[in-house]
């Protein structure tokens, strides 16, 4: 059994826990990153915008529900390492399949629990999300220095483009519910699959492409090769400020004035097409209960986060862009980061959080009838 051979965390700063191997036993490096969620961990591990990092989890028992293939958000587990306080011994739930740490063993995935994640979640929030290392079995006999070096040396988060590793490889249909009302293209950064069901639930065609994408092929991705009623940025790894391919697919797509709706990192990539910068967080929102203010209606809702940059603003501003007028239209109520924008002369907006929210909050599900309400007004058919 893994859960008895010994296993080291090691952080990049130097910081050591010891504890027992969880999934496969081996060695893995990342980002060190944490998620509040109580609930909803098949969710986080399936979600392609972990990929490259270390998930700890600060809920202390984990894995009592077990494992199915009903709520897999994409086709496999992503994130590249797992910390647990508790492991579930033995699932009791009627949907569960297997065991959780039987699946992460199947899937390669590097784990350890036993550990005091309230601790290293503390250690995170003061030093800032960090590199680590997880090393059980063989690997967790090499000598202190050598564990650290390894983690020294796994890649830096900034700078990089993952949309491309996460992303489909060809094109695919997700048929509209019911009478088809519009198509919309999405282009794949790292999409979670309810969030193409939640647009098709509103009689959207939703036609799923890879992240190289070109302007000319989503110019010609709607029926019969006419232009799409609409476009969709999904979710994703990387920073930002990387994507350059995608942030061009995207200014073509505002200068066309074709509706967008863009989610997490594709909130991002919006503000950066039309301008806004973008900045790494210290540690990042990870979770599905971070209190966000739409500021167009005042309401407060609880909502699904998984990112660690964010877009340069603040609450309430008004920019003027190649496009027109922007303006910075969520807010997170717990650090003031910018969690929408919404441009004022274009139909185009954005939010940096999940509201297909696979597994819950669903305060914000409304959005996708924000976006059927942009193609409307277009006079799409």
């Amino acid at each position: 059994m893994s859960d008895r051979v010994p296993a080291v965390l090691v952080l990049e700063d130097g910081r050591t826990f010891h504890g027992q191997a969880y999934g496969r036993v081996g060695q893995t490096v990342g980002e060190a990153v944490f998620s509040t969620g109580m609930t909803g961990y098949q969710e986080t591990l399936t979600d392609p915008s972990y990929h490259r990092q270390v998930v700890v989890m600060t809920a202390p028992h984990v894995g009592n529900t077990g494992y199915n293939d009903e709520d897999q958000e994409s086709g496999r587990i992503w994130v590249a390492g797992y910390v647990v306080r508790d492991p579930a011994r033995t699932p009791s739930n009627w949907r569960s399949q297997r065991g959780l740490g039987e699946e992460l063993d199947a899937q390669g995935v590097v784990g350890i629990s036993g550990v005091d994640t309230r601790a290293l979640t503390r250690h995170l929030r003061e030093r800032g999300a960090m590199k680590v290392g997880v090393f059980s079995g063989d690997a967790a006999a090499k000598s202190p220095a050598e564990l650290l070096q390894a983690v020294h040396d796994a890649p830096d988060m900034e700078g990089t483009d993952l949309a491309s590793l996460v992303s489909t490889d060809a094109d695919y249909l997700v048929p509209a519910v019911g009478e088809r009302r519009f198509s919309v293209t999405a282009v794949d950064l790292g999409i979670k699959s309810m969030t193409p069901h939640r647009l098709a639930e509103r009689g959207i065609d939703v036609t799923v492409v890879p992240s190289t994408v070109t302007l000319e092929q989503v110019l010609t991705s709607g029926p019969d090769g006419s232009a799409p009623d609409g476009v969709f940025f999904s979710n994703g790894p990387g920073d930002p400020a990387a994507a350059t391919h995608e942030i061009e697919v995207l200014q073509g797509v505002l200068e066309r004035q074709i509706p967008f709706f863009g989610i997490c990192y594709g909130n991002q990539l919006l503000g950066r097409a039309l301008g806004f910068g973008t900045y790494k967080l210290k540690y990042g929102h990870r979770g599905i209960n971070q209190p966000v203010m739409d500021l167009t209606t005042r309401k407060v809702e609880v909502t699904a986060h998984n990112h660690g940059f964010a877009v340069d603003g603040t609450a309430g501003e008004v920019r003027d862009t190649p496009y027109g007028r922007a303006e910075v239209s969520h807010v997170g109520l717990n650090d003031g980061v910018v969690e929408g924008l919404r441009c004022l002369d274009a139909p185009a907006f954005s939010v940096q959080y999940h509201p297909e929210a696979a597994a819950g909050p669903h305060d914000a599900a409304y959005l996708f009838d924000r976006f059927v309400d942009l193609m409307e007004g277009r006079g799409a058919s």
